[in-house]
């Protein structure tokens, strides 16, 4: 399962119609996951951690990445 070690964003579930003139014919569920990385990580101590990050958390700065 994808989830976000920082902000903890998983998968969401929705259904999804298929529709015939005004009708629903089909219902399904469809998985949205999130668009999740594996990052080194600088943590405040000066370690290097593996994370798995969503991109939103690494465009917004919430983590100091280690090069």
């Amino acid at each position: 399962m994808a989830k976000c070690d920082v902000c903890g964003k998983r998968n969401n579930t929705a259904r999804k119609h298929r529709y015939r003139g005004t009708y629903i014919t089909k219902r399904t569920l469809r998985v949205q996951k999130p668009n999740v990385r594996k990052l080194r990580i600088l943590e405040s101590n000066g370690a290097i951690k593996r994370m798995f990050v969503c991109a939103r958390c690494v465009r917004s700065n919430k983590i100091a990445r280690a090069i």
